[in-house]
Parts: C-alpha cells; structure tokens; sequence
C-alpha cells in the first residue's frame, strides 16, 4: 500500500474541510425539518444522526481496490461517499417521509437513490441509500459537495452493525451457518419492522376516532 507523508496529510486535512461543511449543512437541514415535522404532525421522524468523514487513509485504501492513482482529482470523481450520513428512524414509513423532505429542497441535488429496502441486497441488507449534492459557501466562491446518506431504522441499523462486526471479525471470511443466520434475522426483522409501523398506523387511526368523539 502506498503511504501518506505528513505533508499529503496536512494537504488532505485542508481538502477534507469542504465535506466537513457539507455536512455541518446537511445536518443543520435535519435538525429543522424534524423540528418542523415534530411541531406539525406531534411526530419526529428521526432518532439520531450519525455523521463521518473517511479519513486520508481509508480513502487511499478504496482507491487502491478500484486500481487508481491516489490524487485528489481521482477521490472527487470515483469516491462519492467521503462524506456520510446516517438517519436512523422508528419506522419504515419515516425513512419515504424523509426522503421527501430532503428531495423537496430547492438547493439539494439528488444525484442517486438505490432502495434496499424495496429490494435487499442478497445477504439480507436494508437500507435506504441516497447520494446527494449540496452547495457549500466558502469566501471566495460556491461549490457543491457530494454526501451520503442512508436512511433506515432503528432495527435495520442493528442488523447492519452486526453484520459488519461479524464480517471484521471473520475477515470477510464467515462460515456459512452465520451467513445463513444472519440472513434469517434479516427476514425477521424485516417482518417486525412491518409490522411495528401497522401497530403504528393502527394507533393514529385510534387517537383520529377518538378526537372525532
């Protein structure tokens, strides 16, 4: 693998600064639409936010598997995921709502949506994946950064987590058993997440009949 000299470093710090901003955009974007929703409907789609940015070394080591050179030029154009957001959710339903939201606003681009959850990845993946793009205000011009976001639930979230630790721990390597597993519990929580949302629905039909009395 090719290494990084402090000055690259020093270099790619500074680069790395505009995702930042994107993301201090995006963020500040989720805060008030959840506000808002939560004002309007007594309802916040989003629990938490987690936000990340791949560091220098992370990105050399995409850029090494897609066999290119590691410039900056090449990260901007091949590597579209350096700067990343995940919104967690209570329900299904909130992650369309807050794919809505995002889509609604005049000065995002939505650039790639790919719906796992429509359709799960072989191994039992779900999540709602959407590449955006966002103009960041800097001194002496306006540009527009790539971020990634996936929006899924709170159930999809510790699936996918484990997953992951499972994968690092196996080295990519797992026995069939935990894959055959891990696929199962994807089933299952793909079902309780289903219907967590109907017992959902069903308790705001209540409250309307209710309010109508």
């Amino acid at each position: 693998m090719e290494t990084i000299t402090e000055e690259q470093m020093a270099k790619w710090k500074f680069i790395l600064l505009k995702y930042k901003f994107a993301l201090d955009e995006v963020n500040t974007k989720l805060r008030i639409l959840n506000e808002e929703f939560q004002m309007l409907h007594d309802h916040n789609p989003i629990e938490h936010i987690k936000s990340r940015i791949k560091t220098p070394k992370s990105i050399l080591e995409k850029m090494e598997r897609k066999g290119l050179d590691f410039t900056y030029e090449n990260a901007e154009a091949h590597i579209k995921d350096i700067a990343g957001i995940r919104i967690i959710c209570s329900f299904v339903t909130d992650i369309y709502k807050i794919y809505e939201m995002i889509k609604n606003q005049d000065d995002i681009h939505v650039i790639e949506v790919k719906d796992y959850i429509k359709e799960p990845k072989p191994n039992g993946y779900e999540s709602f994946h959407l590449l955006i793009d966002i103009p960041i205000f800097l001194t002496d011009r306006t540009i527009r950064v790539p971020v990634e976001l996936q929006i899924r639930t709170i159930a999809m979230d510790f699936w996918a987590s484990l997953e992951h630790k499972i994968y690092y721990k196996f080295d990519k390597d797992v026995p069939k058993e935990l894959t055959e597993e891990l696929k199962e519990a994807a089933v299952a929580i793909h079902e309780l997440d289903y219907k967590m949302n109907n017992i959902k629905e069903k308790m705001e039909l209540f409250k309307l009949e209710q309010f109508r009395v």
